[in-house]
């Protein structure tokens, strides 16, 4: 793209010592108060990645008072008429945190109002995961397009030369997405990871084309009352005040809701100062010519892309857009919220943080290690685990058992190490349907941090296309699952990690009729080499309560006989989603299948961790193939015992039904643990 030279730009070029310019020092006078304030780069601080999972003390209250210090500090920004080039600040919230080693730069480019502070929900828990900088654009400033490209162009450059090993991530929202998607045009050889929120790339789609058109013949201030953006001043921020008090935004924090927004309602003035109709009629120019420059270039962007959606947008088809970008850019994924509207960055409910991390974005190196990466999950996110399977865990009421190092079985889970490594290795229920509550179970009971192996079509992307919900496997990555591979299981032992393994993989939860509670395990011993090599801890499992809550209706043999399902079923077992090809018989079928159940009464699930098999002082032992073939029948054994002694137990639970467990809860309240068999 033909860039012609911007005194703005070159005002603002990055200094010798290669880091993003600074904001002019009126700016932090204006901005301090607000906690916003520039400040030079430091060296990344050193934390492990278990400290960046607990936010500190108050970080609930902060998030929930983002709302309020947008609208404030955002007005003082806009009323103070800066003038001045665009500049990058970080705010100063990030500067004193813990960030985790190696983290790579973030530049968050704002949309249509300018002010940068649109991340000020979220900042506090991205810096922990990068060196965050957002872009602010003063309210008087008319930098072209291409200045603002060449601007963002520069400091990614300057970035990118001071850790080449690392990528660059642009957060780009609406304007700032096709910014983003300009500078990614041009530099095809950075490693940029692009994230954008409602991109601007369907301006000519859009309500805000037609706006455009007759906004000239509207005098100020009466521009603001246009429908599209009198939704943009009211139907976003009344969304935001319910969504807020909707999470425990108490009365002894702000009074009332009448007073909460009151007060919301009385900062939106400061709209008013930035969408002025100069300024209004500049900026769409601006996302005329961005969205023209880079619909015709689609081809061109070679970088990681993630497109977040709102299908609610008052001012552009988002969800749609999305569609779009994701066919015409290699590397693209979406994610689609469908009850969120533009300014979806300051809605509640919505975690920045937490969407990268679940598409499996979040790396720190050229290449995604999904072991190195990971980041354990905030209370938040667990919290958000545990709710997937309220349902499930309501119905179901698991219990858990665990056994102590004397054989004795006890209910609750002290028979479990607390250190690792471990190798928890068991039966696969069908649909996986034990997988939500024992990790979740296990880790909010132990602090014990589950690591699945898991099947690799939970890591494709297209196999997200034919899923009722490009995000159904998001939760699963941030609860620790990682693709099933030699190296990872190699890793995860040499992190002391406690990692689950399925031996019988996806033979096992998808199975047929009549094959409840089988193993599939292969004839090699998959694990316990590895296990040993590391003095791991095998500990056996087993599950019972599949057959309590459902029957099987249609089993892959049955699929295969209906018409057009073998279409369908190569979508799904492409070669490069397959396991075990190297196995014999049925054990080489490891692909994914739909299955067909009918739910019955609910019965009750049962877990319970066998006795413990030690490998520690054994390594010499067990390089033996006969040693560890005994070993590994050992475990399998230990796992059939594990079953069989549930289908046994169970028959004695009185409340095993549903129907039994409600009433006892109707009696001694909904939050008593309800009893079980006698262990």
């Amino acid at each position: 793209m033909p860039v012609a030279p911007s005194a703005a730009a070159a005002t603002v070029a990055p200094p010798r010592s290669r880091r993003p310019p600074l904001a002019r020092a009126p700016f932090r006078r204006a901005s301090a108060a607000h906690g916003w304030e520039p400040r030079r780069p430091r060296a990344v601080a050193v934390a492990s990645s278990s400290a960046s999972a607990s936010p500190p003390p108050g970080a609930a209250a902060a998030r929930r008072r983002g709302l309020r210090e947008y609208v404030e500090a955002a007005g003082e920004m806009a009323r103070r008429k800066d003038g001045g080039p665009p500049r990058w600040f970080s705010p100063l919230e990030c500067a004193g945190g813990e960030r985790v080693l190696g983290a790579p730069t973030l530049l968050y480019l704002p949309g249509i109002d300018g002010v940068g502070l649109g991340l000020i929900r979220h900042h506090e828990k991205l810096a922990k995961m990068f060196e965050l900088w957002c872009l602010h654009i003063p309210v008087e400033d008319r930098t072209s397009f291409e200045g603002l490209v060449e601007l963002v162009e520069t400091t990614v450059k300057s970035e990118s030369s001071r850790a080449s090993d690392r990528p660059v991530y642009l957060v780009g929202e609406s304007v700032g997405a096709c910014i983003a998607l300009a500078v990614a045009v041009r530099n095809p050889e950075i490693d940029l990871v692009l994230i954008l929120v409602n991109p601007g790339t369907s301006f000519h789609k859009s309500q805000l084309q037609t706006l455009s058109a007759f906004l000239d013949f509207v005098p100020e201030p009466f521009h603001l009352t246009t429908p599209q953006l009198l939704t943009f001043l009211t139907g976003n921020f009344m969304k935001m005040t319910s969504t807020v008090v909707g999470r425990g935004f108490s009365p002894e924090e702000d009074n009332t809701l009448s007073e909460i927004t009151s007060s919301l309602l009385a900062s939106l003035t400061f709209l008013v100062d930035i969408l002025t109709k100069e300024s209004i009629m500049w900026k769409l120019k601006i996302l005329k010519t961005a969205a023209s420059f880079v619909n015709s270039r689609l081809h061109a962007v070679k970088a990681q892309t993630l497109v977040l959606a709102s299908g609610n947008d008052e001012l552009l088809p988002s969800s749609q857009e999305a569609e779009k970008l994701r066919g015409a850019i290699e590397k693209c994924r979406t994610r689609l919220f469908r009850d969120n509207g533009h300014k979806i960055l300051l809605e509640a409910e919505f975690d920045l943080a937490t969407n990268i991390k679940g598409a499996g974005y979040y790396r720190r190196s050229r290449k995604t290690d999904f072991v190195s990466d990971y980041l354990p999950p905030t209370p938040d996110e667990l919290q958000q685990a545990i709710n997937r399977d309220r349902i499930l865990n309501f119905i179901t009421d698991p219990v858990l058992l665990s056994t102590l190092p004397d054989g004795k079985i006890v209910r609750g889970l002290a028979g479990l190490p607390r250190e690792g490594p471990a190798v928890l290795v068991g039966y696969h229920m069908l649909l996986g349907l034990e997988l939500g509550p024992m990790v979740t179970g296990v880790l909010s009971s132990t602090g014990v941090h589950i690591r699945g192996l898991a099947h690799p079509f939970m890591f494709d992307k297209n196999s997200e296309q034919i899923m009722p919900d490009s995000a159904h496997f998001d939760l699963h990555r941030i609860m620790g699952a990682v693709p099933v591979t030699a190296a990872n299981f190699y890793k995860l032992l040499a992190d002391k990690e406690f990692v689950l393994l399925y031996p019988g993989g996806a033979r096992e939860a998808l199975h047929r009729k009549g094959e409840e509670y089988k193993l599939f395990w292969p004839d090699q011993p998959e694990f316990v080499r590895m296990a040993s090599r590391f003095g791991a801890t095998i500990i056996p499992f087993g599950v019972v309560g599949e057959d309590d809550i459902c029957d099987l209706l249609l089993d892959y043999n049955d699929l295969q006989k209906l018409p057009f399902y073998d279409m369908l079923d190569k979508v799904l077992t492409r070669d490069g989603l397959k396991l075990r090809t190297d196995s014999m018989g049925e054990l080489q079928d490891q692909g994914m299948h739909p299955v067909v159940v009918a739910p019955k009464v609910p019965g009750r699930f049962y877990i319970v961790f066998g006795k413990p098999i030690e490998t520690r002082g054994r390594e010499k032992e067990l390089r033996d193939r006969d040693e560890a073939q005994r070993l590994y029948l050992q475990a399998k054994s230990e796992v059939e015992s594990c079953i069989n002694y549930l289908k046994e137990k169970r028959e004695k639970d009185p409340y095993r039904s549903i129907l039994h467990r409600l009433l006892y809860q109707a009696v001694h309240g909904p939050n008593t643990e309800i009893p079980t068999f006698e262990p």
